[in-house]
């Protein structure tokens, strides 16, 4: 028994095939569910992470990402927007962190002090590059640990990662290097200001020190803030936005040499990260443009959001059982590139000083 009425019969015009019908292409999967996970997360982390000193939200939402995604299943329908803000967020944020940098700031450091920054950022580099090997750790978590700790901690890494792993097929080394920028630049905030006040330096030396050896953001703002005085803690945040200013030209150079790289499987990747013109657009902005205070904050905060969204959409692609297996050669490569940067930041400083 027929269930459907039957429809009048066509004839098809000649040498015409008859068609058959194809099921439906299903529509694109929602990037919001996704989005709206990892933009939660980053709220989140931004109002509990000025109670936890020298940790950024940006650490505090990859961690969450790394321990939720190992501990609860995270539903299929996040997938489309976690790889979203793993990419395209990320990018953002890192151009919109150009807009805490003002070059007029960074000329007020006078032309030594700069110097002491590209030295501190190129032998950090080359540095731990080199230490790397010896040590005998993965050239690619070697880059992102030279990059983390010689730049600006986190934000670097991410960079990094997101020019010599676009495809993201190695995310462990991308939590492993935060991971390690969050243990060597929280010892830092302690070490710094005591190893300042047995050595006898006064305020600003001191702070000039935290701002070109300490890791991250934050934690030169809570290092700066333990050594005391407001002068202190300006020079440390200041001399850390320099050094912050050296990723574009570090990303410039990675992304030319994946590009040489890339030309061997007959890819070519961009010669230089959109990203990268659009951090170095804002920084322009920032230094040229007279832009009202709640607008650099407003840029502050979801320069902030974005990256730290980013961050937990990449720590919910790690398994915590990897991670187990990567060993103590990245601690001492930590250590000894902690030690390095700090060094050269401390000779540096005092010659100009």
């Amino acid at each position: 028994m027929d269930l459907m009425p039957s429809t009048p019969s066509r004839t098809l015009p000649s040498g015409t095939a008859p068609s058959t019908s194809t099921p439906s292409t299903p529509p694109n999967p929602s990037i919001l569910p996704g989005l709206a996970l990892a933009l939660g997360v980053a709220i989140v982390s931004m109002l509990v992470a000025p109670l936890l000193p020298g940790i950024s939200a940006l650490v505090l939402a990859l961690v969450v990402g790394v321990v939720l995604a190992n501990v609860v299943p995270l539903p299929r329908a996040a997938a489309p927007g976690l790889a979203i803000a793993s990419k395209k967020l990320l990018r953002a944020g890192i151009v919109l962190l150009g807009l805490q940098v003002a070059l007029g700031d960074l000329a007020s450091l006078g032309i030594g002090m700069l110097l002491v920054v590209v030295v501190v950022v190129g032998v950090g580099i080359l540095g731990t590059v080199l230490l790397g090997r010896l040590v005998g750790v993965g050239r690619h978590l070697t880059v992102l640990i030279a990059c983390g700790f010689s730049i600006c901690g986190a934000a670097a890494v991410a960079a990094a990662a997101g020019v010599t792993d676009p495809d993201d097929e190695r995310e462990e080394d991308t939590v492993t290097a935060v991971a390690l920028v969050v243990l060597c630049g929280s010892l830092m905030i302690v070490l710094v200001p005591a190893a300042a006040a047995l050595m006898g330096l006064h305020g600003e030396t001191a702070g000039l020190w935290a701002g070109a050896s300490v890791h991250e953001v934050a934690q030169v703002v809570a290092a700066g803030g333990a050594i005391g005085g407001g002068a202190a803690l300006t020079v440390a945040v200041v001399v850390k936005l320099a050094r912050v200013l050296m990723l574009a030209p570090v990303m410039a150079v990675m992304s030319m040499q994946q590009r040489r790289h890339g030309a061997k499987d007959g890819k070519q990747p961009p010669l230089v990260q959109l990203s990268v013109v659009g951090f170095l657009a804002m920084v322009l902005v920032r230094s040229f443009v007279p832009l009202p205070e709640p607008v650099l904050e407003a840029g502050s905060l979801l320069q902030t959001l974005l990256l730290a969204a980013a961050m937990f959409a990449l720590g919910t692609g790690v398994r915590i059982s990897l991670l187990k297996q990567v060993g103590p050669r990245p601690f001492l490569l930590a250590a000894l590139s902690t030690v390095l940067v700090a060094s050269v930041a401390l000779g540096g400083v005092l010659l100009v000083a």
